[in-house]
């Protein structure tokens, strides 16, 4: 349970973020962040940052823009990049760039970078960031179109094209890093700063 007298909110819209946190048993309100990401990911790019920093600036604007109007609550910001071999990917448009996306990533391994930070009052309290590492098969075209007619349009709501808790999962030969930091939120990072901030009980 959370300490008496502490709100905490989800500046996050992903159904798989919230389902997380719903799991863990913590009540919190969602309030999705307004943030312009393409600016922050291309100024990041442009000035030579790592993947796993902008992932960790997105996830800052995040909660900053949540907190500035929820004075008092402990806002919760996320985001996720994934590179591969130096090319960062983002969330696909269409059916075209999903599939364009799925075939760069075939047979290579590729990161996911889940950056998680915890702010109150326009201050980061906690700032953290997974890095669990995927392998994918060298799955044919066949394959493909068939795992994607199964997701039912969801894989272009997430970066990489696929939903290891969907279809995706047949794409991997090998998996390295914990499922709640693959779906966007390290829960486990999030928890022990919770307890060591004494916003949880222990």
């Amino acid at each position: 349970m959370l300490a008496s007298g502490v709100r905490l909110i989800l500046a996050s819209g992903s159904v798989a973020r919230q389902a997380l946190l719903k799991a863990s048993g913590l009540p919190f309100a969602v309030c999705p962040a307004q943030v312009e990401e393409s600016p922050v990911r291309d100024h990041g790019k442009a000035s030579g940052q790592s993947a796993q920093a902008v992932a960790l600036e997105l996830a800052q604007a995040k909660a900053l823009a949540v907190s500035r109007d929820h004075p008092g609550a402990l806002v919760i910001g996320a985001d996720q990049m994934l590179s591969c071999d130096g090319v960062w990917f983002e969330k696909p448009l269409t059916y075209a760039a999903a599939r364009g996306q799925l075939v760069a990533l075939r047979g290579r391994t590729h990161h996911l970078h889940s950056a998680v930070v915890l702010c109150r009052d326009g201050h980061i309290l906690w700032r953290h960031v997974s890095t669990p590492t995927l392998t994918m098969r060298h799955f044919s075209d066949a394959a493909m179109e068939t795992c994607l007619a199964a997701d039912g349009g969801a894989c272009l709501h997430c970066v990489g094209s696929y939903r290891l808790e969907g279809p995706g999962i047949q794409f991997f030969e090998r998996i390295e890093g914990t499922h709640d930091a693959i779906l966007g939120l390290p829960m486990l990072p999030l928890l022990a700063a919770l307890r060591d901030m004494e916003m949880l009980r222990k």
